[in-house]
């Protein structure tokens, strides 16, 4: 069984939400006293070569995140995750780049790793590789060949915000979970009772 090399992998943590419903910065949310995205930012960094992080309040981050955090700042909040992936997928050059939403407790390094192994096993028709729940793609927790920047383009120069809508018109091989705990994602106060 051929495994994936971390030099070929890179990742982008999305940390632009609004955190409406949380009420706070959910990026900044202590998990067993850890600012939560420093705590994903560990599990990329555990298994990729680079980790970007975009936002567009970077200064915010800055002092928890360690110095070889490459920062891309996001000009355009309000426009949605979809789009800040598009705009970070133009900084990146590795063939997969593991993408993660800030919010994500429960997610660890030897999830991903596991996950990342079965790489060079997805057909060359896929665009992604992400987990699937009720029939709704994970979009924010799992890999994405470089290679579908140009149906990303297209797709949101027509208009498109959602992942969802993007990724049921592309090939997707799923992966598969055995606890579909380690996918929550924190957006209230309720959330944060795992």
């Amino acid at each position: 069984m051929a495994f994936y090399s971390k030099s070929s992998l890179n990742a982008i943590i999305l940390a632009g939400g609004q955190s409406s419903r949380m009420g706070k910065d959910k990026a900044l949310l202590l998990i067993d006293g850890i600012p939560l995205l420093q705590k994903i930012y560990t599990v990329a960094s555990d298994c990729t070569q680079n980790v970007y992080v975009i936002s567009p309040w970077i200064e915010q981050y800055t002092s928890i995140l360690p110095q070889s955090c490459h920062f891309i700042r996001e000009n355009t909040p309000t426009h949605g995750p979809l789009v800040a992936f598009f705009l970070a997928l133009n900084h990146v050059e590795s063939d997969w780049i593991l993408l993660l939403a800030c919010d994500l407790p429960l997610l660890t390094s030897e999830i991903v790793q596991q996950w990342a192994n079965s790489l060079p096993g997805v057909p060359e028709t896929a665009i992604a590789y992400l987990p699937k729940q009720d029939d709704l793609w994970h979009p924010l927790c799992g890999f994405y060949r470089r290679c579908c920047l140009a149906s990303l383009e297209y797709f949101i120069k027509k208009g498109g915000r959602s992942f969802q809508g993007w990724l049921n018109q592309s090939t997707v091989q799923q992966i598969l979970v055995s606890d579909p705990r380690v996918l929550l994602n924190c957006n209230t106060p309720q959330d944060l009772l795992f």
